[in-house]
């Protein structure tokens, strides 16, 4: 890894809490404890994107909120919970490494609930969302040239500090959150307000969200086909998913900065292993234009992480029935 060492089983190691495990249960228990402002986003059919598919086309839209970025559902629970629990406050903080838009979540609960937190992000970051995590009262990092290493110094000091570390990925509040997402989307399929969903698409960064997504959908729509999209020059999670193990890719180099991950984190993988129905890979230049076309369609500022899921829309050959999307965030440079 360029500029540090090999994540090791310690480098992933958070501190022990009281944990629940990811069901239906738990994120319908959870999904009105999440704030007013990250929850119950927009979601309508597009037109535009219909037509583009040839089917009808529903718009998961999660940019219209304090962080522009679907992150503040899950690090909201798991900070109030860590809060709650005593294992964080005034005098012990927070330690997580982020690309941006799980940092930002995170100093935004963090802010909120009195717990200081502290972020490492790779030299290489998204500038935009490094100013965004100061500007919400984080203690921002920059350490290596890519995620993976930013994830190893945020571990290191942790372990020195005695700060907690926040794993996105393995603690189970944050698919918690993300599973919230499905809840909004079944009840309008239920009541008739949006259609029955063949198939949804989710980017895939460390699998958190689409494991939550994937397991609210296995009980309340079952018929409904979880699909992942990932950036095909960072597939660590895919390849992961496709042999049923863990595996490392040597870079992940993307514009799709918000799901570039060279190391999988195994407890999101085990979950994906169950809840997730396909895999799919996008090639750079299907994200540029397939971010462009939502910018335009919703419109909105879409960042090209959001982006990856309509780019394996535009390149199937044929869908059958309703299709969904998740747009899972608007952070771009500027």
């Amino acid at each position: 890894m360029p500029g540090g060492r090999q994540p090791t089983d310690d480098a992933h190691a958070a501190d022990p809490v009281v944990m629940v495990s990811v069901t239906a249960e738990a994120i319908q228990a959870a999904h009105r404890r999440i704030p007013r402002a990250f929850r119950d986003s927009p979601q309508f059919i597009s037109e535009p994107l219909s037509s583009a598919a040839g089917v009808r086309v529903v718009v998961k839209l999660e940019t219209p909120n304090p962080i522009g970025s679907f992150k503040g559902r899950g690090t909201w629970l798991a900070i109030a919970e860590l809060a709650a629990s005593g294992e964080v406050g005034e005098r012990r903080g927070v330690v997580v490494a982020s690309a941006g838009n799980f940092g930002q979540g995170v100093a935004y609960a963090g802010r909120a609930l009195g717990v200081p937190v502290v972020v490492f992000a790779a030299t290489t970051a998204n500038p935009t969302k490094v100013d965004a995590m100061r500007r919400l009262g984080a203690d921002v990092r920059t350490v290596g040239d890519d995620f993976d290493a930013a994830r190893v110094a945020a571990a290191d000091h942790a372990a020195e500090t005695g700060q907690h570390l926040l794993i996105d990925g393995q603690d189970p509040w944050i698919s918690i959150g993300a599973g919230t997402i499905g809840i909004e989307l079944t009840q309008a399929m239920a009541t008739g307000e949006l259609p029955p969903l063949g198939a949804f698409y989710v980017p895939v960064g460390n699998g958190a969200l689409i494991a939550g997504i994937g397991t609210w959908f296995r009980s309340a729509a079952p018929a409904t086909r979880v699909i992942g999209v990932q950036a095909a020059a960072a597939p660590a999670m895919t390849l992961s998913w496709r042999e049923r193990r863990p595996i490392e890719t040597d870079s992940a180099d993307t514009i799709a900065d918000g799901i570039a991950a060279r190391v999988p984190v195994p407890e999101a993988l085990n979950l994906m292993l169950e809840v997730v129905d396909e895999m799919l890979l996008v090639d750079e230049d299907a994200i540029v234009a397939a971010t462009a076309q939502l910018a335009v369609a919703l419109p909105s500022t879409i960042e090209p992480a959001a982006g990856a899921a309509w780019a394996a829309i535009r390149g199937a050959d044929a869908h059958h029935g309703a299709i969904g999307i998740l747009v899972t965030g608007g952070n771009v440079s500027r």
